[in-house]
């Protein structure tokens, strides 16, 4: 479903609310540790686009030198319980410190923590050679925009199930 079509979505909503809406669905904590990320990817790729894209599974915001998705460098995934960096080309990085997660033919990804974590120079070393790899160069100058690509019409719960006794 696009972005216009979401009933969960009204058109007149601005990017950075809609997704502050999409984020508040979360845990507290795993929202914090996304926003954490998310201004960390801004500051250290300031000219990439945010494409949003609120899954069945998770609500992922991919970092790309262009608008199209198959350019992103790297996404930030939110779950229920955690939030992930995804390597969307890991699996090709150079990664002694063994840091990356997954065996597929492709995507490689690290648990974030916090802020600290994408802060970590192995870390930054890993995300400046995601860029040098990719494709499409990331624009010198400006900013990208935030898009929200697509919005699932069902979608699993977003927070932990409490029990209750």
């Amino acid at each position: 479903m696009t972005a216009a079509a979401s009933p969960r979505m009204p058109p007149s909503d601005a990017p950075e609310a809609q997704l502050a809406a999409f984020m508040a669905r979360y845990d507290p904590d795993v929202a914090r540790v996304a926003q954490e990320a998310r201004a960390q990817l801004r500051h250290q790729l300031p000219g990439a686009f945010e494409l949003v894209y609120d899954n069945y599974n998770a609500l992922v915001i991919g970092f790309s030198p262009t608008e199209k998705t198959p350019d992103a460098i790297v996404s930030v995934a939110l779950y229920p319980r955690w939030v992930s960096l995804f390597f969307l080309y890991g699996a090709t990085l150079p990664d002694p410190l063994r840091l990356l997660q997954g065996s597929g033919k492709q995507v490689r990804s690290i648990r974030v923590e916090g802020a600290h974590t994408l802060k970590a120079p192995a870390v930054r070393a890993l995300l400046r050679t995601a860029v040098a790899q990719s494709d499409a160069p990331l624009p010198a100058r400006g900013r990208g925009r935030l898009i929200i690509k697509s919005v699932s019409a069902r979608q699993r719960p977003r927070r932990v199930a409490t029990r209750s006794r």
